[in-house]
């Protein structure tokens, strides 16, 4: 199988890396989100880059999604990309007509929209919902609370996951409503996070939706959620590649520099050891996640199998390179001026957004398992 990225994909990976390094510095990264910036990323076709042409966009692919996480990775964007990759996914493969218009807003800017699925004892299990939404005599109502909806405050919209019938960890009778942010009963609030951006705590006090709110068939929602979120797991694993081969870089570039005893310390024998296993991890991550990225159109088992075996090996070599650079760096390395000390901090989040290593580890055990009863 060739791994080489396309012609126009490396394109892509060259204009968005040159405008990230000289657009977007760490004083646009603390404001948590800009408008400005994300019709400017739109511009540059960098969220079309995640859909493929019938949606209206020009990529779609496994690989199109990991090469703009990647480069989103390397300058730590905080901008609401996972939100419009996961919403509009669930939209292009379940969704109306003109749910699948509200897609076209996501392309171009026009809209943000945000996933709000993780509940407070939700556990990384996607099945285990207690929101609920009651059948009305036109619509539903929606009554629960999620957790730590990504660039919720900025959302001009929700994909809310509710439970509509069984029992609260089933997999049948979860149905996905979408959610405007300005209707009755919507309740946002927002915060920053500790590795940049800012996510929020969504209330629904009764919130009445119409039927045509509904995304898909009620109770059928698990399989879209499911493939939605498994995108995100992808970008998710390629925004930590990204991180860490700029947490190496900078790294490499201080052994080179630093001296003691009027030599490179990169020239010590143990400092280089360490160099070269965390080197030969960040390429086992790399191989992962290409792998992923190859397997996000096959058949669920497979699918899954290889998102979370990425999603697992991103974690445990995240965690290593995060603690490796800084004690590399030495005292430095925690210093708050210091970028390494950002990417070490996004590094080790990443392993807690849609399944910890434990969890996927777990996971894929049991999708393994499966396999074999097939």
């Amino acid at each position: 199988m060739n791994f080489q990225h396309t012609e126009d994909r490396r394109m892509l990976a060259d204009s968005l890396n040159r405008f990230v390094a000289e657009r977007y510095d760490f004083k646009t990264r603390e404001a948590g989100f800009s408008a400005d910036m994300w019709r400017r990323f739109a511009e540059l076709g960098v969220i079309g880059a995640l859909f493929d042409e019938a949606d209206g966009g020009f990529g779609g692919d496994g690989f199109d999604i990991a090469v703009v996480f990647e480069s989103l990775g390397r300058g730590l964007v905080v901008e609401p990309f996972l939100g419009a990759l996961v919403v509009g996914h669930a939209l292009t493969h379940a969704g109306n007509d003109a749910q699948k218009a509200l897609v076209a807003c996501l392309i171009d800017g026009r809209s943000v929209a945000a996933i709000a699925h993780e509940e407070c004892d939700l556990h990384y299990e996607l099945t285990n919902v207690s929101t609920r939404a009651v059948r009305s005599s036109n619509g539903w109502v929606l009554t629960g609370a999620k957790a730590v909806v990504q660039q919720g405050e900025h959302a001009d919209f929700f994909l809310v996951s509710a439970r509509t019938s069984g029992a609260h960890d089933a997999e049948d009778g979860i149905s996905l409503f979408i959610v405007a942010r300005d209707a009755a009963g919507v309740d946002v609030r927002g915060y920053p996070k500790i590795d940049g951006g800012r996510a929020a705590e969504l209330r629904l006090n009764e919130v009445r939706v119409d039927d045509h709110a509904l995304v898909g068939e009620r109770d059928a929602g698990f399989a879209t959620l499911e493939r939605a979120i498994g995108a995100g797991v992808l970008a998710l694993c390629a925004e930590a590649l990204g991180a860490m081969d700029v947490a190496k870089e900078h790294t490499l570039e201080y052994l080179r520099t630093r001296k003691q005893f009027g030599v490179a310390i990169g020239t010590f024998q143990a400092l280089q050891h360490r160099m070269a296993d965390m080197l030969l991890e960040i390429e086992q991550a790399r191989s992962a996640v290409i792998n992923a990225a190859a397997l996000l159109g096959a058949e669920r088992i497979e699918r899954e199998r290889a998102l979370s075996a990425a999603k697992y090996s991103i974690g445990r070599i995240g965690a290593l390179v995060a603690e490796e650079s800084i004690q590399m760096h030495g005292g430095i390395g925690m210093t708050w001026e210091l970028p390494l000390a950002h990417y070490a901090k996004r590094l080790v989040m990443v392993d807690h957004q849609l399944g910890d290593e434990d969890h996927h580890l777990q996971r894929y055990i049991a999708l393994t398992r499966s396999q074999r009863h097939e």
